[in-house]
């Protein structure tokens, strides 16, 4: 291993000692299949595996929610949920079964020869222990090392995930660390003892797409720094296009295909994996059609079919599909896919550039939006007309005061929103996007009531709900809903999801319990999960099964608006497109408006009539979907495009470098002048001087508040505004992003 930490491995007292000469695979999974067994059945979560990884490779693990990714990952760790067992197969680590070992010897393999970045970062982190002491206790647990050398070990793999000041962050806790720094530290607490597998479960789900870019960018470094191996496991094909060396496809607990990434993204074989390519978002937003889908959702594990588990789903399944299990067939070295009637060309060896995906026979028109006999149209419907605004908000401003010491004195206020000004036409939707901390969403939550503004209006249909009291102001509510970015933490974990979906129902006295039970099983229809749903809790679902009870939640009332924070963040592709293509059918049926909150410009695109985006507080950006994303104004703008990884191998990895370096500055003090220039490559001193206005630069309502916009001419009177002199003092010229 790398010796520059000054810290030398140990030789683990049960005997497993990793060499360097071994020139197998470092990991090599065969027939694993693991259980979980619940109150009345038993899922079968991974059912006869079998990967490998080979030294300094990385794999990725990719599939649709539930569909035993994770469950692999963490059967690799032997960190299994209560009623989890591994029941079959073998997990070998450089030829040493891992099944094998005690709980006790198994603790000396994690953190030391494997690594684990977990999805969640927050809640994985303990919140009561200084990040300093997290990081240290496994390299105390798997070093010979004193509390000091372990803090100075610390400290080391803190700057070397590009933690700034690392050692005067030691002492620190998670909650005072951005999204995208809680991920560095699960990174560093991972790799403290340089182990050589990391496991990474979705390490960018909930980040935006610059955050996203520099921690994957980080992995892919420290793999080849460290010559260690990864698995990838992630739903987002972008991602898995510009990092895996080779993909392993599963569905239903099983592998149905692997390869090399070029190979798969270039001939697909399988029908699940092409699928999946079909139902990216940009496949839809250029054209303006439906996204495709994936019919029906994956088979209830508990009862698996015998024969092929895609079958009812795929639109070649034929009478042997329904008859025959396939086994895993390898057609040439290196791809191995389990299809009686694959897709692709066989005779396409190796692909030399990105064929035109084969795309299947479009997805089925929508069908007429069942409106349950439940109507909870009340007298407060206003019946705004299409073409005039639904939401009209007017120089939005909330300020967060920070406070310290025992009496909780005021020393600051964070500027989350500053100034914001946006209109939303009824039936249209509105997508906001920006990086974590911009204010997007403390936007969303001020307009549906959540959050009380420090200035500023936000009305809906004319009326501001702060203005509404007692009873009016609880049935003004009905009519605007709010969709959590966290669907585990805004579920009740108590109650059943049958109750969790009439509560809405119940609060507002609508509906009998019999219309009330049977709007609460359309709405499970609406959003594609089984009735059997209704008596379980939200933890016995998948993270993308939770956040369409969500969606479901929201629906209940049927609003006239929704503001949706993140709505399909944590989806595989295929289920988001179901959701997507959901949430347009019912703006459609239902006369809807959205405002969807997004660091994902690909869903914004597909979705959103108009787009804003926002940077420390502020709109920089406003105009038609497609004029802003095709044509951005904003050096901002044209660097979250430039980040979004897509599903093309050969263009992911031709990019060179990010528009978008480091991370927004504090908003308890921002930048002066322009908030952005510190990270511009384009800032000049007028920028830190003059706060540019958001004016029209192009015909349709495309703005940007920019002295040097990318397109377009400022206008003389803005120009001339910008060269006067001014009294303030100007700060000195900007030549670059500010060091983080």
């Amino acid at each position: 291993m790398n010796g520059s930490t000054g810290i030398e491995r140990l030789d683990l007292s049960t005997g497993f000692d990793l060499s360097d000469d071994y020139d197998g695979p470092l990991l090599q999974v065969s027939g694993l299949r693991t259980e979980i067994r619940l109150r009345h059945a038993t899922v079968h979560a991974v059912d006869g595996v079998d990967f490998e990884v080979m030294p300094g490779e990385t794999v990725g693990i990719v599939g649709e929610s539930g569909c035993g990714k994770t469950m692999t990952a963490i059967s690799i760790m032997r960190l299994l949920p209560p009623g989890g067992h591994v029941v079959g197969g073998s997990i070998l680590l450089q030829g040493r079964d891992l099944l094998t070992l005690t709980e006790e010897q198994m603790r000396s393999v994690r953190g030391d020869a494997i690594g684990m970045v977990f999805q969640d970062p927050l809640a994985a982190l303990n919140p009561t222990i200084k990040i300093g002491d997290q990081i240290a206790e496994g390299v105390l647990l798997h070093r010979p090392v004193s509390h000091h050398q372990a803090r100075l070990r610390a400290a080391e793999v803190l700057d070397l995930v590009g933690i700034a000041q690392a050692r005067d962050r030691l002492d620190d806790y998670p909650h005072q660390f951005s999204g995208g720094m809680r991920q560095r530290v699960m990174i560093a607490m991972a790799l403290a003892c340089e182990p050589r597998l990391l496991i990474a479960d979705e390490p960018t789900t909930a980040l935006d797409v610059t955050i996203q870019a520099q921690i994957l960018k980080l992995i892919d470094d420290l793999r080849r720094q460290l010559d260690m191996a990864v698995i990838l496991v992630t739903h987002d094909l972008g991602v898995i296009a510009g990092r895996a060396d080779r993909v392993v496809v599963m569905y239903a607990g099983r592998v149905v295909e692997t390869t090399d990434t070029l190979t798969l993204f270039g001939n697909a074989r399988h029908p699940y994996t092409e699928a999946l390519f079909n139902a990216l978002p940009e496949h839809a937003a250029s054209a303006g059609g439906r996204l495709r889908t994936i019919p029906g959702i994956p088979p209830d594990l508990t009862d698996p079919p015998a024969a092929c588990r895609f079958a009812a789903r795929c639109p070649r399944a034929q009478d042997d599909c329904r008859a025959i299990d396939p086994p895993l067939i390898t057609e040439r070295p290196g791809h191995s896919f389990a299809c009686l009637h694959p897709v692709g060309d066989p005779e396409l060896i190796r692909p030399t550039g990105l064929k035109p995906l084969r795309l299947a026979e479009d997805s089925p028109a929508p069908t007429k939006i069942k409106i349950s006999e439940l109507d909870v149209a009340d007298k407060l419907d206003s019946g705004v007309p299409i073409g005039r605004p639904l939401v009209q908000v007017a120089n939005l401003v909330k300020d967060f005061p920070v406070r310290h010491g025992l009496f909780g004195r005021q020393v600051g206020a964070v500027s989350a929103v500053a100034g914001v000004n946006l209109e939303i036409i009824r039936g249209q939707t509105f997508g906001l996007v920006g990086e974590s901390g911009c204010g997007k969403t403390t936007t969303g939550r001020l307009i549906v009531g959540l959050e009380e503004p420090t200035a500023g209006t936000a009305l809906i249909d004319g009326i501001d709900l702060f203005r509404l009291r007692g009873k009016d102001r609880r049935r003004y509510r009905r009519r605007v809903q709010f969709m959590f970015q966290d669907p585990y933490s805004s579920l009740d974990p108590r109650m059943r999801v049958g109750a969790i979906l009439r509560e809405p129902m119940i609060i507002q006295g609508v509906g009998s319990p019999r219309q009330q039970r049977a709007r609460v099983a359309d709405l499970l229809a609406d959003v594609g999960l089984p009735h059997n749903a209704l008596d379980r809790y939200p933890h016995e679902f998948s993270g993308g099964q939770r956040q369409r009870l969500g969606l479901a939640r929201a629906l209940a009332l049927q609003p006239k608006l929704i503001v949706a924070d993140e709505p399909v963040s944590a989806l595989d592709v295929s289920i988001q497109a179901q959701v997507l293509n959901r949430m347009r059918d019912l703006q459609s049926g239902l006369g809807l408006t959205y405002l969807i909150i997004s660091h994902d410009l690909s869903v914004i695109r597909y979705m959103s009539d108009l787009i804003g985006v926002m940077y420390l507080g502020k709109l920089v950006e406003v105009g038609p979907a497609g004029d802003v994303y095709d044509h951005p104004l904003h050096p901002y703008t044209h660097g979250l495009i430039t980040t979004i990884p897509v599903a093309d191998p050969w263009s992911e990895r031709s990019k060179e470098h990010q528009l978008v370096a480091g991370e927004p500055p504090s908003a308890v003090n921002p930048p002066s002048g322009c908030r952005f220039r510190t990270r511009c490559p384009l800032a000049q001193e007028v920028c830190a001087a003059v706060e540019p206005p958001l004016i029209e630069l192009r015909p349709g309502g495309h703005k940007v508040a920019c002295h040097f916009p990318l397109e377009g001419k400022v206008p003389e009177s803005i120009a001339q505004k910008v060269t006067e002199p001014t009294a303030q003092s100007v700060p000195e010229p900007v030549e670059g992003p500010d060091p983080i």
